[in-house]
């Protein structure tokens, strides 16, 4: 797994804090210097706290289980979106829905009536209604589209949380430390990185800083998810073969059988 230059973390503005006033003491170890009333993150620091939630988020993949991506911050949406999308992860780009961890069967509930819905519209039941009821449900099924969408294939769970902003998703690090579910998160000078359990000391704001960011924890997660594919495939081989072996050794038991019948019949 090739470790993120620092270089191109200076060159994506990573290392680029909020204003001195704003700082949050506990991220000290992380902050270089000051400069023109902005505290610098130390890149040095960044990259190997980066290379470590990659890792683990690489194994996360590799086992089979899902990484919960959130970020409703503007600059970061889009981006979040499409690297989740990449390695087939849900992800939350909308308003964070409350209990959305920890009240999880509600939302699968609510998830459940959009497949109801879209099921309406296959076996012709929705052509059935009248006009403004049609209309109340396609803005129902929109609705639920927006804010639940990307993760109507979770049906547990996820193993981790990966954040953009801790701040601005204080919710969904709350659920889930409620939980035990490790978070992952790109860490501001002005957040606490002890509310997570693999902070990523960088600059939450810029797109350029997130796109990186993003892009290289997906990777790992891309080669996570190739081990697994690869593991899989090798399981599969040897069930094949292993079931080949005992089609040979069932044949050869009725050779023998039919062979000590004729020797018995003379």
């Amino acid at each position: 797994m090739a470790k993120v230059n620092v270089k191109d973390l200076l060159n994506a503005g990573v290392h680029f804090g909020h204003l001195t006033r704003k700082w949050n003491p506990h991220m000290a170890p992380y902050i270089f210097m000051e400069k023109n009333g902005i505290h610098i993150i130390d890149l040095h620091k960044t990259a190997v706290k980066l290379d470590e939630a990659s890792n683990a988020l690489g194994k996360i993949a590799t086992s089979g289980r899902k990484i919960l991506f959130v970020a409703t911050k503007k600059q970061a949406k889009d981006i979040v979106a499409k690297h989740a999308e990449s390695v087939n992860m849900p992800y939350i780009t909308e308003r964070w829905p409350g209990g959305m961890l920890t009240n999880f069967v509600t939302i699968r509930k609510a998830v459940k009536k959009m497949n109801s819905i879209d099921r309406m519209k296959k076996d012709g039941t929705f052509e059935t209604l009248s006009k403004k009821e049609r209309l109340q449900v396609d803005r129902q099924r929109a609705k639920l589209e927006k804010n639940l969408g990307s993760i109507a294939d979770m049906t547990r769970l996820p193993s981790a949380i990966f954040v953009v902003d801790i701040l601005r998703e204080h919710i969904a690090v709350t659920e889930a430390k409620k939980l035990g579910i490790p978070v992952f998160a790109i860490v501001d000078t002005n957040s606490d990185p002890q509310l997570v359990d693999f902070p990523i000391p960088g600059n939450d704001d810029a797109s350029k800083s997130i796109d990186l960011i993003l892009e290289t924890v997906t990777n790992s997660i891309k080669e996570g998810l190739s081990v697994r594919k690869a593991e899989k495939a090798e399981k599969s081989k040897s069930k094949e073969e292993a079931n080949d072996d005992d089609i040979l050794l069932g044949e050869e038991n009725e050779v023998i059988v039919e062979e000590n019948a004729e020797g018995n019949e003379e």
